[in-house]
């Protein structure tokens, strides 16, 4: 059941170079990891944002907002999901996160102050429209470490289980995740 006042925003720019081809479309359990985190956002959120590069053309069967700069660091899909978002907390996450859970991005939003993290970093997580001004001005410096931006924010730190924050980078990655999901 999708949360009243809670964004969505799902993460598509990253430049997959470890992977050798664009993340999003790569498959697990019968759906591309791009269907997948948007299918979980759905059930989270009253509204869902994908956000990334125009140029990248991917095909997928929702729009993607283009994040608005060249850079591929997560702190320009942050910054332009919370721009672009109408709920002023969003919940963040990577198309590379194929096990996350509902509860877990509830639990994130909820804790949110300025931010909400998982003990392993910054995405997937939880931002408030109040974390904006110091992400523009970290990615406007140059700075674009999303765990360092957070220094300037009210954060606070969720245990998730360290299960679900698997991180799909290479293809290798996928295969063993669809082992051990087999």
């Amino acid at each position: 059941m999708a949360h009243s006042g809670l964004t969505g925003v799902l993460l598509v720019g990253g430049a997959s170079r470890r992977f050798a081809s664009p993340k999003a479309l790569a498959r697990f359990e019968g759906e591309t990891l791009a269907e997948r985190a948007w299918r979980l956002l759905g059930n989270v959120s009253d509204e869902r944002i994908a956000v990334g590069k125009a140029s990248d053309a991917l095909s997928l069967p929702f729009p993607v907002t283009d994040d608005g700069t060249l850079l591929r660091a997560p702190i320009a899909g942050v910054v332009s999901g919370l721009r672009a978002a109408a709920n002023d907390v969003c919940v963040f996450l990577p198309v590379d996160c194929p096990l996350v859970s509902v509860r877990s991005l509830l639990r994130l939003a909820g804790a949110c102050a300025d931010a909400a993290i998982p003990q392993t970093g910054p995405l997937p997580g939880a931002y408030r429209r109040t974390a904006l001004p110091a992400l523009e001005r970290s990615l406007l410096a140059g700075k674009l470490a999303l765990r360092d931006a957070l220094k300037a924010v009210e954060l606070r730190i969720v245990e998730l289980d360290p299960a679900e924050l698997v991180n799909v980078n290479t293809k290798a990655d996928l295969r063993m995740l669809e082992r051990a999901h087999a």
